[in-house]
């Protein structure tokens, strides 16, 4: 049986934020067990460090999400885009709660992912270029990116 282009898709974007998968280490998969501090260890001055990336991967799967809806640019939780100087208050408790939102901006672009009409997955989304199938995938891309980011840092910093 052969899977629809939809169900690669979720399929995609799953194995690249918490699902097992050939390549390795996933999104949520980098930042398991990493306490608060290790998550604001930075590499250096001017460089983003893990919470800051994970924060960015939530705040891209937001805009992933409203521009598949089509919706009006609404209020991301944290004031700001695209990077989120973090952390304000380098708590368990504050770490917990950015991988909290990174956990329900997955939860939500994947239930909007799940009800793409199969036959508009080509066309593109309002006036850009993009069509559902290349933000959603470009989304599992991304995940995949700054995961590969946070394994790096963590070994920067275990070596530092």
């Amino acid at each position: 049986m052969q899977r629809s282009d939809l169900q690669q898709l979720i399929a995609i974007i799953d194995q690249a934020y918490d699902r097992r998968s050939w390549h390795g280490t996933n999104l949520r998969g980098s930042i398991r067990g990493l306490s608060a501090a290790q998550a604001a260890w930075r590499p250096a001055d001017g460089r983003h460090n893990i919470w800051e990336l994970v924060v960015h991967a939530a705040y891209w799967k937001y805009n992933v999400r409203r521009r598949l809806t089509g919706e009006a640019r609404t209020s991301f939780p944290l004031k700001g885009s695209n990077w989120f100087e973090r952390p304000t208050e380098a708590t368990e408790t504050a770490w917990r709660s950015d991988i909290a939102l990174l956990d329900e901006t997955h939860r939500s672009l994947h239930e909007v992912v799940t009800a793409v009409p199969a036959t508009r997955l080509h066309q593109k989304v309002g006036a850009g270029r993009d069509t559902r199938f290349t933000l959603i995938s470009g989304i599992a891309a991304h995940d995949l990116y700054h995961a590969g980011q946070i394994q790096l840092l963590k070994r920067l910093q275990a070596e530092g």
